[in-house]
């Protein structure tokens, strides 16, 4: 074996310090088993850095790796990840058939047989329940070209709006805070700012664990001629903030409180770009009106940061001639996410450091493709940074794929991971199709995500390369090749596209999961609107081009690059275009923003609430190009430690694993270096709970237990860390998954599940007293697999054909609903007229309303006929509201009808809102048009009663009758 370094011990490797853009010296980390016959164009994929390497092959096997020095992104340099984790391809559990679940337990079967039972189930599904009864949940480890067919299959050949993925864990609070302050994802900034920035802001970001190698760049730049300041962000206090020349230290989830408090004491100190500001953004007056409110001392009350280091990391800050912050888990999975990392962004902002060199932000991404499914659509959005609530980009997806555009679903936000697993929960999702991924360990509250996932009523498909702890509940899975396996391309945070190419053939039947998406598409027979196939490509390549079309006009333009462009040198950051011919490290250069409402990705939401903008109150904004600066009031945690949970545990990662350790668990050295969960505790509550190091505790929240070593560090009192890489497909014989602790709970804009606080009781035991669940420590081992579950999973499921079609009960509940709220409507109007006989416009215009409103529920008969009809008693609660008959026509009595009349008026097109949605998911063309039409008469004739009432209002509440 050879390796040029020991990265185990030495993580980082040599400084080699360095001052100026794109002058970081050359250093080419290697380490192989064997000497290479040949080697093979890749990057790495356990982390989200996205470093350039090569594969060494040797007698059709992986042998090792070298870093490219000709990429940008990483100039030969390999983390211990990257040097040690494409063990796992040789690894011998790895699956080689596929296997169908019969009589309760995992058997193989062939690839005809379990791909026919998807179709079967899939057509099986669609037809008694519709488009909504399938849903899929993917990765960040699948490539570009793989998302894009997913999408396509998803969105265009079945029409569920039921797909996203894991990096809804990672990174979908770092999407989302970009589109509500720029208008669209895309990093604002790059890694080459690092080479000249004099400020680094590092918020909730252990860089030196999670992105090593970007953090060797730091480093070499602290330690070269021009030193950037360093102000860090964190609870504990890690290697990152060891290096720190100021490190912040909040109480668990109390960033915003802190963000708020850097802004109050910028704009105080004057460190603001009021040209800047003017000219680029909107928003400047209500974010200094909020933060005011947020100065040094009550910032200290909130967060426990001394009042004196946050004046001194506003100082740095300001007064740094540019800047360059970033932010990762440690604002995204805490409380008020998107609003925190838009308050970072705001940082920024209003100093005028976006778009020029060391000018820049990084929201992080936590895995390395986790940009491409954002950019494809495979995380719910839709391809190319489209807008799901324009009906323009609607347009132009169906054109590009030749379908209507009904199919695409835009009628309502893409639903998001735990929601999907909630209708899974619900019985209203019947078949969940997983890639790549293991929720069974990653997603929060495991108990539940157990029982979720062994429902005999869901159909579960798990496309993976081992027998996970999910993949041990599945009903059929696919064996896959992975990374070295197969060719495509991926895109690392600043943007940047790498190609790799196949290196080696996957283990036995195993195939790519591009060739999965293809077979299954043509064994649906998806067709577009010309008969076509839908899925007009059969390799990576040519999947490639037809993105590059769906990319054109939008802001992550790839139209200028191709395989052979990304073959042999570094990788290349989008846009790449005519415009910039060789990509474009930095965008909006010219600061000027994509929040244009024809051009934005998202209308953005309220911070506080995640209330949807709409899009005339977003055009009413008249961004023009302009940034929005958002802001929002902190408010404390929802689970706050108390006298039977008086400890908040938070869950992360360590420097040696990648998610659920599917790879990193069978790499010898990694699993060496870190064999084992653990729990950070401080020093003070160790010693008063009596715990040395070593100790087993056991913690235990409102959801599970979980036990581990004790693990003394500088952490604060009553605050507790777990890695979450750790779960059960080793066997440890007890429950040591930290998402055994974790809230079933999500931020409101970005729907990432909350995993940085958990109210848990801590105790030591002097041995393991818990076990592993049961479900999954009953697998057995045979035939090279850790293979089938036990018949108690899953054993009592019926086959589909047994299942009775539910009938579409709601459906007809609503429709009773809105037809008995017309008929109410047009009775009130009747008697308001009869109320006021002497007040000409209420007489005229309530005839007109009532007849619009009997047109109305005689056009909702026929849907009556086909749907249903209501069940009994559900239109009687409207009766509170009905207006009662007046013996004189006074100006309060008027203004009490016409108030009536609203509520009335509202009722009916809350009903119909709820309708047109569900129209819309069936694919009811004269449902929609007729729920329309009564939409449209029930909103003006609330926009008559509104502005009637506002007149009559204080001359009857005002002035004695």
């Amino acid at each position: 074996m050879t390796e040029t370094r020991d990265s185990i011990q030495d993580i980082w490797g040599d400084r080699t310090p360095y001052h100026g853009e794109g002058t970081w010296p050359i250093r080419v980390d290697a380490r192989t088993t064997a000497e290479p016959e040949h080697w093979v164009q890749s990057a790495c994929v356990l982390c989200s850095n996205g470093c350039g390497l090569d594969i060494g092959v040797r007698d059709g096997r992986i042998v090792g790796v070298r870093g490219r020095a000709q990429d940008e992104v990483n100039r030969g340099r390999l983390g211990p990840k990257g040097l040690h984790g494409w063990e796992a391809n040789n690894s011998p559990d790895r699956l080689t058939k596929p296997l169908v679940r019969r009589a309760g337990r995992l058997r193989e079967a062939s690839w005809d047989e379990a791909m026919e039972l998807i179709v079967r189930r899939t057509r099986e599904i669609m037809e008694r329940y519709g488009a909504g009864g399938i849903g899929f949940y993917t990765s960040g480890q699948l490539m570009l070209e793989e998302y894009y067919t997913l999408a396509i299959i998803g969105k265009a050949g079945i029409g569920t709006p039921h797909m996203d993925g894991n990096t809804r864990l990672c990174t979908a609070t770092a999407a989302q805070a970009l589109k509500e302050t720029f208008g669209s994802d895309g990093q604002p900034g790059s890694y080459y700012d690092v080479d000249v920035t004099d400020c680094l802001f590092l918020v909730g970001h252990n860089i030196a664990a999670t992105d090593t190698v970007l953090w060797s760049r730091m480093l070499d730049r602290r330690r070269g001629p021009k030193p950037p300041r360093l102000v860090v962000v964190d609870p504990r206090r890690t290697m990152t903030a060891r290096e720190a020349d100021l490190w912040l230290s909040p109480r668990v989830g109390t960033n915003l409180a802190l963000l708020n408090g850097l802004l109050h004491l910028l704009i105080r100190n004057g460190h603001v770009d009021r040209r800047f500001v003017a000219e680029h953004t909107l928003g400047f007056d209500e974010l200094e009106k909020v933060v005011a409110d947020y100065p040094p001392a009550r910032v200290e009350e909130i967060t426990g940061v001394p009042a004196g280091d946050l004046e001194q990391a506003a100082r740095i800050i300001g007064e740094a001639p540019t800047l360059l912050s970033t932010c990762l888990q440690g604002v995204y999975q805490s409380n008020q996410a998107t609003a925190a990392a838009c308050a970072v962004n705001n940082i920024n902002l209003i100093r005028g450091m976006v778009g020029r060199p060391g000018c820049g932000i990084l929201q992080m991404n936590g895995q390395p493709t986790a940009q491409n499914t954002r950019e494809c659509g495979a995380d719910g959005d839709l391809p190319g940074f489209r807008n799901w609530d324009n009906p323009q980009h609607i347009e132009d997806l169906a054109r590009l794929w030749r379908v209507d555009p009904g199919i695409i679903p835009h009628w309502a936000p893409p639903t998001h991971a735990m929601e999907i697993f909630h209708y899974a929960e619900t019985g209203t999702l019947h078949m969940l199709w997983i890639q790549a991924t293991n929720p069974a360990v990653s997603l929060p509250d495991l108990g539940r995500i157990r029982k979720i996932l062994g429902k005999p009523e869901l159909f579960v498909v798990v496309q993976d390369a081992f027998m996970t702890e999910t993949a041990a509940l599945a009903d059929v899975v696919l064996p896959t090749a992975i990374w070295g396996e197969k060719t495509g391309t991926f895109t690392n945070v600043d943007r940047t596209v790498h190609i790799s190419h196949k290196a080696i053939d996957p283990p036995g039947e195993a195939r790519s999961d591009l060739d999965i998406f293809l077979d299954y598409a043509r064994r649906m027979d998806f067709r577009d609107r010309d008969g076509a196939p839908l899925v007009k490509w059969s390799t990576s390549e040519e999947a490639f081009e037809a993105w590059k079309e769906c990319t054109r006009g939008r802001p992550c333009a790839y139209t200028g690059l191709s395989y052979a462009k990304l073959t042999g040198g570094s990788g290349i950051p989008w846009p790449c275009n005519a415009e910039h011919p060789d990509g474009s490290p930095r965008i909006y250069t010219d600061h000027r923003f994509p929040t244009d409402p024809a051009l934005c990705e998202d209308y953005g939401h309220d911070l506080q609430t995640g209330a949807v903008i709409t899009p005339t109150e977003y055009r009413a904004k008249q961004p023009a190009g302009r940034a929005f600066l958002k802001s929002v009031h902190y408010r404390p945690l929802p689970e706050a430690p108390d006298a039977d949970y008086p400890f908040l545990v938070t869950t992360g990662r360590v420097t040696y694993h990648f998610h659920t350790r599917t790879k990193t668990g069978r790499a010898r050295e990694l699993v060496r270096a870190e064999p084992e969960a653990f729990v950070e505790i401080s020093e003070n509550d160790a010693a008063r709970l009596g715990v040395v190091e070593g100790d087993m505790l056991r913690l235990t929240s409102r959801r599970g237990s979980v036990e581990a070593p004790a693990r003394i560090a500088p952490i604060h009192a009553g605050h507790l860390f777990v890695p979450f890489h750790y779960g059960y497909w080793d066997e440890p014989g007890r429950a040591r998954a930290a998402n055994e602790l974790t809230l079933f709970a999500w931020d409101p804009v970005s729907k990432q599940p909350h995993y940085k606080y958990a109210a848990v009781k801590v105790e030591r035991v002097a041995s393991p007293g818990t076990t592993q669940p049961e479900d999954l420590a009953s697998a057995e081992r045979g035939g090279g697999l850790l293979g089938a579950v036990g018949q108690a999973v899953k054993s009592g499921a019926k086959a589909i054909s047994e299942t009775v079609k539910p009938p579409r009960a709601h459906l007809a509940d609503y429709l009773g609903l809105l037809q008995a709220s017309e008929e109410m409507f047009a009775e009130a109007c009747d008697q308001v007229r009869s109320n006021h006989p002497k007040v000409p416009d209420i007489e005229e215009e309530c005839a007109l309303f009532a007849e619009w409103s009997r047109e109305a529920a005689a056009r909702l008969g026929p849907l009556l006929a086909r749907y249903g009809r209501q069940q009994e008693g559900e239109p009687k609660r409207l009766e509170r509201v009905l207006v009662r008959k007046r013996t004189e026509s006074t100006g309060f009595g008027l203004v009490r009808d016409l108030h009536d009349l609203i509520l009335l008026a509202n009722e009916s097109l809350v009903s119909a809102t709820i309708l047109h949605q569900a129209a819309m998911g069936l694919r009811d063309k004269d449902m929609e048009t007729v729920l329309e039409e009564v939409m449209s008469h029930v909103r003006r004739a609330r926009q008559w009663l509104e502005t009637r009432v506002k007149q009559a209002a204080p001359q009857a509440l005002v002035v004695p009758e």
